[in-house]
């Protein structure tokens, strides 16, 4: 049997950082309201005239040198993103020309922040179905440009960023298993009010911003992450002694908390970037990876359970060995 796994990862932050006391100036709050509530203290922030597919270009070449691959390895390109730099065409194949990748597969897909995870489980089915040889993955988002600056609600928690890993078939197993799901139902908790067929007079609302109802995300999402970690390592028959990290979407520190309370999962196995990134989506799981991985955290061969949660909402696992 063919397996998919990881063989090199990588990650681009922008160098505009926004502190909490950078926000205090900003906003009706304090920092350390921020950081009690939801765990960040920074986050990275686009230039004006930067756009997704810069930050994904420059994940993806340290995510390539570091598997030593050549671009005309790669043979499919595919992005998690909520925030592409056009509507069409779609911002894989704008990553795949910058890069100088030869023509190939590429496409993007929207899940919020569980795109990344999302994106990953469809390249495995690629390698495991014999149509792709050498993937690249990415997760990126460029959020800042859609918070509204004045509701402190949500412009402190998110940042941008890109995670980038390559992917190629190994023997050996690397990912194990891999459990989406999404449920619409839920749409009104968490979104952006326009869109391309949706103007700003047929949304009902004069404000272009992300809308949040909090409290209510909060109780699904540590529910939702909550089963679909369970589901990952009972159907793999994996116990939660038996991983050697947790890497959970940055989404707020309460949330990540509160989830690995519930798996009896203790923090000292839980990577989090959330302090020094924020909340990037689809970029949090990949960047996440990158950082554990270049500090020495997540070593090869070790148990590894990635997992999201998003708009829609969405959410997905993927349990690997690294």
């Amino acid at each position: 049997m063919t397996y998919s796994r990881i063989a090199g990862t990588g990650r681009y932050l922008p160098e505009k950082i926004l502190t909490n006391a950078d926000l205090e100036k900003i906003v009706d709050t304090t920092a350390e309201w921020i950081k009690t509530r939801t765990g960040v203290e920074r986050r990275h922030c686009c230039a004006p005239d930067q756009t997704t597919s810069d930050m994904c270009v420059e994940a993806a070449k340290i995510a390539i040198d570091d598997a030593g691959i050549n671009l005309s390895d790669i043979d499919m390109v595919v992005i998690g993103t909520t925030t592409p730099d056009l509507i069409f065409p779609n911002i894989a194949t704008l990553v795949q020309h910058r890069l100088g990748i030869p023509a190939c597969i590429a496409f993007s897909l929207e899940a919020a922040c569980t795109g990344f995870i999302y994106a990953l489980t469809t390249a495995d089915k690629f390698i495991k179905a014999d149509e792709a040889k050498c993937v690249l993955v990415i997760g990126a988002e460029c959020l800042t440009k859609l918070v509204d600056w004045n509701d402190r609600n949500t412009c402190v928690l998110f940042g941008d960023g890109a995670g980038a890993v390559i992917l190629k078939p190994s023997e050996k197993p690397g990912i194990i298993s891999c459990h989406l799901g999404a449920d619409g139902q839920y749409k009104d908790l968490l979104y952006y009010p326009v869109g391309p067929s949706k103007d700003l007079h047929k949304a009902g609302t004069d404000e272009v911003a992300i809308i949040m109802a909090g409290k209510e995300v909060f109780k699904v999402a540590v529910n939702m992450l909550g089963k679909v970690a369970t589901q990952a390592l009972e159907s793999s028959g994996i116990s939660k002694d038996e991983l050697d990290w947790l890497i959970p979407h940055q989404a707020n520190i309460r949330i990540i908390q509160a989830t690995a309370k519930r798996l009896k999962i203790p923090m000292e196995k839980v990577v989090l970037t959330v302090q020094d990134h924020g909340n990037t989506s689809a970029a949090s799981v990949p960047m996440a990876l990158d950082v554990a991985v270049r500090d020495g955290r997540v070593k090869r061969d070790q148990l590894v359970l990635m997992e999201a949660f998003g708009g829609g909402f969405t959410w997905g696992s993927v349990l690997m060995r690294f």
